[in-house]
């Protein structure tokens, strides 16, 4: 669990915590570097998200939905926005905050979607005072919902990898690049060029050893 509070001045972009799992060499581009690109993934996914943020709110019976929903933790060191935020109304009277990320493609393998959303409800707990046992991701490309529980295992993953990203923004160091299968998904690859990153490395190895 995280311990520290962070001031104002140590607050991260949110979906640094999303980069860092998908990718801690993109992250450290994007988020030390300061280099951003966009290919056809990252510009429907921005389509995906001026969509949600065209409406400041509206009310379905029970349902208030509020778009582009600021966002801090100063526990986390995060700052941010969550695209979509459902409040439900409870028997009670009281409201039940519950978080909606929007992403164009499908379900991934990795956690890094659920981390982010996880991430938000941690805002949003901070912020309003109450418990968010549960949000959803919806997917552009199979155009569903995918209901995520924040349990325990899921908030001590979204903890642990807010404090490698700051750990790794403060440290200022840039991984190397190593080329996988979901590099050709990155909107970086032609900067980060990996493939020739790795054969760089084994060229000057070689100089060194002879």
């Amino acid at each position: 669990m995280t311990n520290k509070t962070y001031t104002e001045d140590d607050l991260i972009q949110l979906s640094a915590l999303q980069h860092i799992v998908f990718c801690e060499r993109q992250c450290a581009l994007i988020h030390i570097e300061q280099v951003w690109t966009e290919n056809v993934f990252t510009a429907e996914g921005r389509i995906m998200h001026e969509k949600a943020d065209s409406n400041k709110f509206e009310s379905r019976g029970n349902v208030r939905i509020d778009y582009s929903v600021p966002l801090r933790s100063l526990r986390l060191g995060l700052i941010g926005k969550a695209d979509v935020v459902e409040f439900h109304k409870k028997d009670d009277g009281t409201w039940q905050p519950f978080p909606v990320e929007y992403k164009r493609g499908k379900p991934k393998i990795d956690d890094c979607d659920k981390v982010q959303l996880c991430a938000q409800a941690i805002c949003l707990e901070e912020m309003l005072n109450v418990e968010i046992p549960e949000g959803a991701l919806f997917y552009g490309q199979t155009r569903r919902r995918e209901d995520v529980v924040f349990n325990t295992a899921l908030r001590m993953e979204t903890e642990d990898t807010a404090r490698k990203v700051h750990e790794l923004i403060t440290s200022g160091v840039t991984p190397k690049a190593e080329y996988s299968a979901k590099c050709k998904k990155c909107s970086l690859l032609e900067l980060c060029l990996p493939k020739v990153s790795r054969k760089a490395s084994k060229y000057l190895l070689n100089i060194v050893e002879e």
